[in-house]
């Protein structure tokens, strides 16, 4: 490709290459923890109706046990333990006969908590759930937050794509990540659920931006050889953020200190990418080539390459004619579906992505339906999926893409689904399945990202990543809900 011969003459790949990929590692390792973020700050603790001799010391009898009480104040629930939704209207003194039989009371002793909730706090001392009371009758808003979180990345994939073109990746980053940071940091002082669900659309919407922008200068400053290696290390970053979220949200057991630690890395994160050169390809492409010369030239003084000297604007437009030529005519996502085929890749890419993600993100959405320990269980997901991530570029230099794409995905359904045969109590070994999905998962993930890049020409790249965004996007949503 024409770009590529002048990036071999700017270094190839060389100390500039290896910041740069430093650089993206960054939000890599933060950006995992606002989209899971709701696996602990929206976690649903322990919880029970208020109650008048439980909560309410004057009311309390002096000889009475906190069992005695819970027995007359709440009813069993369907496991026996303590009903979460429901409450007696009167206290059931022959409940506490020992020849009390679950007939001793009806239904219609019962009534909702119309008093609120008293949660368990000796997990999290806060979550978005107690807060709001998004139990019970409420319970079905606290998908809705996720699935608003993922609108904000759709609506996103499909602006930014937009004003990278019109305006350059680098501007487009450093402002995407100051206003994750703003939304982030401002979510903690929501004083409603509508107020809190509008600023993690604006979070998304800025994290869109950011993961458009940085695989896109990525990928044009790196030759085509090291692509794979560069996005496996990247993905391992991404593992390494999934990781260090379980060690974080341990630490961190309230939702808005949980919330800030994983917004405020955004605004140191804004002004280091400024020192990033714009990508020279857009700039010579939007009849800019004085300034792509000079950023192809900063390269390669990095690089310590002294040939970048021989660089002059007349090499650089002739050496991207065609390819200038070729960017000026309008693009679209249609044109993906006008060549057979880019049709038929497409198409293809779409179902593979669509079975990808909707596995991938009904796996990591619900740690709590896979055992209590959600923190060690967030923490085995993130390091599984590095392992797997890290043997990607060894498996891709031996196997190829399509083997491993498709293997990797039909190990990770097997696993999936040999997860839901296993009986609800054997929870060990639905974790082990768990674990060994997500890994494979991981593995999927980064041979996908790099085999998707290559299939498409690079005029129709940018439509392609964008469209991945919106569909991942659109799939998390109906996962979430």
């Amino acid at each position: 490709m024409a770009f590529s011969k002048l990036l071999e003459q700017a270094g190839g790949m060389g100390l500039f290459q290896t910041l740069q990929v430093l650089t993206f590692i960054l939000p890599c390792l933060v950006i995992p923890s606002q989209m899971l973020l709701e696996n602990f700050s929206a976690a649903v603790p322990g919880h029970r109706c208020w109650t008048h001799m439980l909560d309410n010391g004057s009311a309390v009898p002096a000889n009475m046990t906190l069992k005695a009480l819970l027995t007359i104040s709440i009813p069993p629930g369907p496991n026996w333990e303590p009903h979460q939704c429901r409450r007696f209207r009167q206290p059931q003194w022959q409940l506490l006969d020992p020849n009390a039989t679950a007939t001793s009371w009806s239904e219609a002793d019962t009534e909702p908590c119309v008093d609120g909730w008293v949660y368990d706090r000796s997990v999290f001392t806060s979550t978005i759930v107690a807060k709001w009371d998004l139990v019970c009758s409420s319970q079905g808003l606290k998908p809705l937050s996720q699935s608003i979180f993922m609108s904000g990345i759709l609506v996103g994939s499909f602006i930014w794509g937009l004003v990278s073109y019109r305006f350059g990746r680098k501007p487009m980053l450093s402002w995407c990540c100051l206003q994750l940071a703003v939304a982030g940091t401002s979510t903690i002082f929501a004083p409603t659920l509508v107020i809190y669900c509008g600023l993690r659309f604006v979070a998304a919407f800025g994290m869109a931006g950011i993961l458009l922008s940085s695989l896109t200068l990525m990928v044009e400053w790196t030759m085509t050889s090291r692509r794979a290696a560069t996005m496996t290390v990247v993905g391992c970053a991404f593992s390494a953020g999934q990781a260090a979220l379980g060690g974080l949200a341990f630490a961190l057991r309230d939702w808005r200190t949980l919330q800030l630690a994983a917004s405020v890395p955004f605004f140191a994160i804004s002004l280091i990418s400024w020192w990033l050169p714009e990508s020279a390809r857009w700039l010579i492409i939007k009849g800019k080539p004085d300034q792509a010369l000079q950023e192809l030239r900063k390269v390669a003084r990095i690089n310590g390459h002294k040939e970048a000297k021989n660089l002059t604007i007349e090499v650089l437009m002739s050496s991207m004619e065609e390819e200038a030529a070729a960017a000026k005519e309008p693009r679209s996502v249609l044109d993906l579906f006008c060549v057979p085929v880019l049709r038929w890749r497409s198409c293809a890419m779409l179902v593979v992505n669509f079975s990808l993600m909707i596995s991938y993100y009904g796996l990591v959405f619900d740690l709590q339906s896979l055992g209590r320990d959600i923190f060690l269980l967030q923490a085995l997901f993130g390091a599984v999926d590095f392992l797997g991530r890290a043997t990607t570029a060894l498996l891709l230099s031996f196997l190829g893409r399509r083997t491993i794409q498709a293997g990797s995905q039909v190990m990770a359904g097997l696993a999936i689904l040999a997860n839901m045969l296993v009986p609800q109590d054997l929870q060990t070994l639905r974790v082990v399945f768990a674990v060994l999905g997500k890994g494979c998962f991981g593995i999927s993930l980064t041979c996908l990202s790099i085999y998707k890049a290559e299939l498409f020409p690079t005029p129709l790249r940018k439509s392609t990543a964008a469209q991945g965004n919106r569909q991942e996007a659109v799939t998390v949503e109906s996962t979430s809900l």
